[in-house]
């Protein structure tokens, strides 16, 4: 695909299954629950599983728990043949009341808001995940995470892998740590299969690191490169590896970062976009020699490496932008150095 012309096209590439992830699923025994279906990335997982189940002829369902404050949304998935419980997770009763399922993908959460309303976040971040692992005891479990609760790492390193002991900044990392933790412990106490999720950023057109630096880039705002450097993964590629990680869960929990292969400059993005736009670039600030950085190479042993190239994302990207595409209001704060969402 040259180009991505609208909003249906976009959710069409990202719920495009590929042949890995159908063989993946037919290996799943079981249907798949997806709590915290509502945010960002979850309707189009939800849509890419479908999808795969239906192009491999399996028989599985996809069942998915949100609040649903969107009604419109709640319809657009219940017509794509995902099976919809609206409530809130948090309520003991409704969790109690959500149907056993052997496979879950826990992808419930707090982040933007975290600061002044710190007890949420971490009511959603650390509190919750006990109930959940509880309720689900029988289950495996994949646990979205973030490379959030890694230590800086040097601009001139591959990041933070497995083996790097978290350290971190904020109370929003420091809850996603507490999520870890949690689903950790009942992993060993209930001895049930998990995979903890490290997620280091995702993107699709709409948001993410590549549209906030090319919105910047089109506006002809100068682009601040203090934190100068980040990773990133195309959203379908993320999807299809968390659906596959199913089959990687383990006791204790497996720990896997999740990212692209590269480390991407943000000088060099920003030039990027300003050539495919026809854009002059200006910058702000100094790069410092640290920042948040997540290495990979293990989940490209597993799964191979992302499908949907960071050339074909920028370009789709630069297109996007210039076409006035939609916007979900929903920065990444990437440049963030002090923790504070």
């Amino acid at each position: 695909m040259k180009k991505i012309n609208n909003v249906e096209e976009l959710e069409d590439q990202l719920a495009h299954p590929t042949p890995e992830l159908i063989n993946d699923l037919v290996k799943i025994d079981g249907d798949i629950m997806i709590l915290g279906l509502g945010g960002k990335m979850g309707p189009s997982l939800a849509k890419l599983a479908v999808n795969a189940i239906r192009e491999g002829g399996l028989k599985k369902k996809v069942i998915g728990a949100s609040r649903f404050s969107n009604k419109k949304l709640r319809d657009e998935l219940e017509g794509n043949g995902i099976e919809t419980i609206a409530g809130d997770l948090l309520d003991e009763d409704f969790l109690k009341s959500l149907p056993e399922c052997k496979n879950v993908i826990y992808m419930a959460g707090n982040k933007f808001g975290t600061a002044g309303n710190e007890h949420f976040t971490w009511a959603m971040n650390a509190y919750l995940p006990g109930r959940v692992a509880e309720k689900y005891k029988n289950s495996r479990i994949v646990v979205f995470s973030s490379g959030n609760i890694y230590p800086f790492m040097p601009t001139d390193s591959k990041g933070a892998n497995e083996s790097v002991k978290p350290d971190p900044i904020g109370e929003y990392a420091q809850s996603c740590l507490g999520r870890e933790r949690i689903f950790e412990h009942f992993s060993i106490k209930n001895q049930t299969p998990m995979l903890i999720y490290r997620l280091n950023y995702a993107v699709d057109l709409r948001y993410g690191v590549l549209f906030e630096v090319a919105k910047s880039v089109f506006n002809e705002k100068p682009i601040d490169i203090t934190t100068g450097y980040a990773n990133v993964i195309w959203q379908g590629d993320a999807n299809s590896f968390a659906i596959s990680s199913l089959l990687h869960c383990s006791t204790p929990a497996k720990l896997l970062n999740i990212t692209g292969p590269e480390v991407i400059s943000i000088e060099w993005l920003a030039k990027r976009f300003g050539e495919l736009m026809g854009k002059p670039v200006r910058f702000t600030g100094e790069s410092e020699p640290t920042t948040l950085l997540n290495d990979a190479s293990h989940s490209f042993e597993l799964f191979g490496k992302p499908k949907v190239a960071l050339d074909k994302v920028i370009e789709w990207t630069a297109d996007w932008v210039m076409s006035g595409g939609e916007d979900l209001g929903k920065p990444t704060h990437f440049q963030e150095r002090k923790g504070n969402f």
